[in-house]
């Protein structure tokens, strides 16, 4: 658990310190008062005592009290500011590691359980040390500060305080052994609550077309009454702990009175009022002491819950990413925009089988190069090994002559335009979205963002939109259509001006008519850029320069379209099943 303090600063550690010269002051403080109140007992008892004596010693407990308020004031802000600068950071540390992993490594953790790790775990660990530091640290100064106050007072006293000391260790640790694994499953069922809600909430149109409401209620009633379940039953032990507590602070007060009533009774005249005093004072010390024991409950609620927390957490920030840095940052002179597949074969973690198998082409620069087959042939995970979304099991995969696994993996993705098969859009305005890819941020012109808008055939609907370039986009672009998403996905890498173009299957939303203007527009203004298309559709990549035919994660057909139409039969089937022999002819 300590681990994770290795994100705190100097300055942080400069805090703490403070912190804890305050509350060691606070404490003190708070102990002078019972000194004060054995003064005022024994003056009360005492024949002849001055008013003024009383008064002089009250008025010091008042600034004692007064200046132990003012110390913990400013300790809850250093402890507020610490926690909150803290937690501030490991966000941070946790969003960049997430950022550097690979495919593999987020589906390791999913995405739901990546959110929870850096909102709710980070929240529990912020928690710990903005009360923790107040607690932990005070708790034990307290207990240990008043003990030796009362240690040299009757044995007898010391004696039952010993016992209840230990009544609330007993209480304690039986606790915690109950408790902790509940803790423990907590975090994983809330992970499993939020895949539960993320997945009903991004699928809302399936779930209503469907109308499986009531299933996606149960789902969510089943994880959601476990998750209660479990906090009903950690919060029903831990509630446990205040009731036994009072029981041996109300004990531990009834015994000190017994034992100072039976020691006063079977004392001298001239001894009773100082044993008395003795009393007043060795109850106070002995309820601040079983305080400090209560005050260390909270954090025994609240460490169980954290240091799963925590953890988890490290779990994320320990992982080591398995797409690591290359340090080429540009490729080989004369073979700018060339990729180049020898002999490639991948298969996913722990998957039985390979997903491509000795896959072997070259696209040269101002080339297109298609690729189709098949649902489940292999198509985008070949194309996302280029990004090195995944790095291939076996093989080399070329840009610009050098091995992508030697690339920083910035140079290489500045070398791309990448369009997803998915069309994702990012809550901003239209700019921001198409201008997402530039290579440096405030890199791009107005101008520059209209002419890819322009080449993505997106210029028409954008315009008509309240704002135009300016126009607000949904979070997900749910305010757009499928088609128009996947025009500015479009949009966004042609406004990047990479090198190298990769579709993997963004043409699919488009009707035909605007499908074969986007080509044509794109192949005339893109003429020097090699283009990586995966399709489904032979109209799309008929002209393409070479067509990859995959089956199975194998290449059963290289050539252009025609070549294909003499000698792949999986190509012809796929081509006459979606032309006629005519519409083929053309």
């Amino acid at each position: 658990m300590f681990k994770i303090f290795r994100y705190l600063k100097k300055e942080d550690w400069g805090a703490f310190v403070l912190s804890v010269l305050f509350i060691m002051g606070q404490v003190g403080l708070e102990l002078r008062l019972p000194d004060y109140m054995q003064q005022i007992t024994a003056m009360i008892q005492t024949e002849g005592s001055k008013l003024s004596g009383v008064l002089q010693a009250g008025g010091m407990m008042l600034l004692c009290a007064f200046g132990s308020l003012i110390l913990s004031i400013v300790v809850g802000f250093l402890a507020a500011r610490l926690a909150a600068g803290f937690s501030k950071r490991l966000r941070r540390a946790v969003f960049e590691k997430v950022e550097s992993f690979s495919m593999e490594e987020i589906n390791a953790f999913s995405t739901a359980s990546l959110i929870t790790r850096s909102t709710n775990d980070i929240n529990q660990v912020q928690m710990l040390i903005a009360m923790g530091l107040q607690v932990m640290v005070r708790a034990p100064i307290m207990a240990i500060w008043a003990i030796s106050k009362i240690s040299t007072k009757s044995w007898q006293w010391s004696a039952a305080t010993a016992v209840a000391v230990a009544l609330l260790l007993a209480l304690i640790g039986s606790l915690t052994v109950f408790v902790l694994p509940r803790f423990r499953k907590i975090q994983t069922l809330t992970d499993n609550l939020n895949r539960v809600t993320r997945e009903n909430l991004s699928g809302i149109r399936v779930v209503r077309a469907y109308n499986a409401e009531g299933y996606q209620e149960q789902k969510f009633e089943t994880a959601n009454r476990e998750l209660m379940e479990n906090n009903l039953f950690a919060n029903r032990m831990m509630a446990i702990m205040g009731p036994g507590m009072n029981i041996v602070m109300n004990g531990l007060t009834l015994s000190i009175y017994w034992i100072g009533a039976c020691l006063i009774s079977g004392a001298r005249m001239m001894d009773r009022i100082e044993l008395f005093a003795d009393m007043v004072v060795f109850s106070s010390y002995a309820m601040q002491v079983v305080m400090s024991f209560m005050m260390l409950t909270m954090i025994f609620v609240m460490v169980p819950r954290a240091s799963v927390s925590v953890k988890r957490i490290n779990e994320v920030l320990d992982r080591q990413p398995g797409i690591l840095d290359g340090e080429a940052l540009e490729g080989i002179p004369g073979r700018k925009g060339e990729v180049e597949f020898r002999n490639v074969s991948f298969r996913y973690p722990d998957a039985g089988g390979y997903v491509l198998e000795n896959i072997s082409f070259r696209a040269k620069q101002g080339e297109t190069v298609a690729f189709i087959g098949a649902t489940g042939s292999g198509k985008s995970t070949l194309v996302n090994l280029i990004p090195r979304f995944f790095d291939a099991t076996e093989g080399e995969v070329l840009v610009d002559g050098v091995n992508v696994r030697d690339y920083q993996v910035e140079a290489l993705r500045n070398k791309l335009g990448y369009v997803s098969q998915k069309a994702v859009m990012f809550s901003g305005t239209v700019e921001s979205n198409v201008a997402y890819g530039s290579r440096k941020q405030g890199s791009f012109t107005e101008e520059e963002v209209k002419k890819a808008v322009k080449i993505a055939q997106s210029k028409d609907f954008v315009e008509q939109m309240q704002g135009q370039y300016q126009a607000r986009v949904a979070q997900g672009g749910v305010n757009l259509s499928g088609g128009q998403k996947q025009r500015l996905s479009i949009a966004r890498a042609v406004c990047r001006k990479p090198e190298i173009y990769i579709f993997d299957d963004s043409f699919s939303a488009l009707d035909y008519k605007t499908d074969r203007i986007l080509r044509e527009t794109l192949k005339k203004e893109t003429a020097h850029t090699t283009s990586l298309i995966v399709a489904q559709r032979i109209g799309t990549i008929k002209n393409a320069d070479r067509i990859v035919v995959l089956e199975e994660g194998k290449a059963v057909g290289i050539g252009t379209h025609e070549e294909l139409m003499r000698s792949c039969q999986v190509y012809q089937q796929i081509a006459l099943s979606q032309l006629s022999e005519e519409e083929l002819a053309r």
